[in-house]
């Protein structure tokens, strides 16, 4: 009598997490864009139902709020012991690099207000620092948003900005600029992406500076040069 044979072992379906959907909603936005995102999707790659999504997110907007502050955990935060500005720096270089790392998904960390208790976290942590380069609280505000400015600016730019943005559908061509615009034609061999490292140190550093000169100031009993409003010039009709 021929024997059976084994039956063969079906692994068990790997139980569903938090931490597992969104790992797998970062591999499909990699992957696809945050604008082929979505739910049912999502349970596809798992192998579930969307309504087993929902048992851990009671919406796409958690989820997507999850996958802001996940991506938030990789900025890279310094030793207490560093000085304030060199610890902006550190932070910026990462908050960058995040960008380069999740490009279809840093549109999202751009633009979302940071209010999950994550992100409050994440810029009471900026604003600290930002304090204790600058102790002054309207100059130190000031100095975050024009950080957060230069920062989310250069990062969108860097990852989909002008190079990836939509074209004209008839463009100058290059003899055109050539003779007409000369600058920009100057301009154009520092464009490529080998020269973003230099150009976005370059801003990083101009705004680091600035926040030292007015910290010198404030030290120098100074602030009201840096706390008066520059005067508005209308020209005469």
């Amino acid at each position: 009598m021929a024997r059976k044979a084994p039956p063969v072992a079906v692994p068990a379906r790997q139980r569903l997490t938090r931490e597992r959907i969104v790992a797998a909603a970062r591999a499909l936005i990699d992957r696809d864009g945050l604008g082929a995102f979505s739910v049912r999707g999502l349970g596809a790659a798992l192998g579930c139902e969307p309504m087993s999504v929902y048992h851990y997110f009671p919406s796409k907007a958690h989820l997507l709020d999850a996958l802001v502050d996940d991506a938030l955990s990789c900025v890279l935060t310094v030793p207490p012991d560093e000085d304030p500005v060199d610890r902006l720096r550190a932070m910026a270089r990462s908050y960058r690099a995040l960008a380069h790392r999740r490009p279809r998904l840093f549109p999202l960390i751009a633009v979302h207000r940071l209010n999950t208790l994550a992100g409050v976290r994440v810029i009471e942590e900026v604003l600290r620092l930002v304090h204790a380069a600058i102790p002054d609280d309207r100059l130190a505000t000031q100095y975050f948003r024009v950080l957060s400015y230069y920062l989310v600016g250069a990062a969108l730019d860097e990852t989909a900005g002008y190079a990836n943005g939509p074209s004209a559908a008839e463009p100058a061509s290059e003899e055109y600029l050539a003779e007409n615009c000369p600058h920009l034609a100057a301009a154009a061999r520092f464009q490529p992406p080998e020269w973003r490292e230099s150009t976005f140190e370059l801003g990083l550093e101009s705004l680091l500076d600035s926040m030292r000169a007015a910290s010198h100031s404030i030290e120098r009993h100074d602030t009201a040069a840096l706390h008066s409003p520059k005067p508005v010039i209308r020209p005469k009709h």
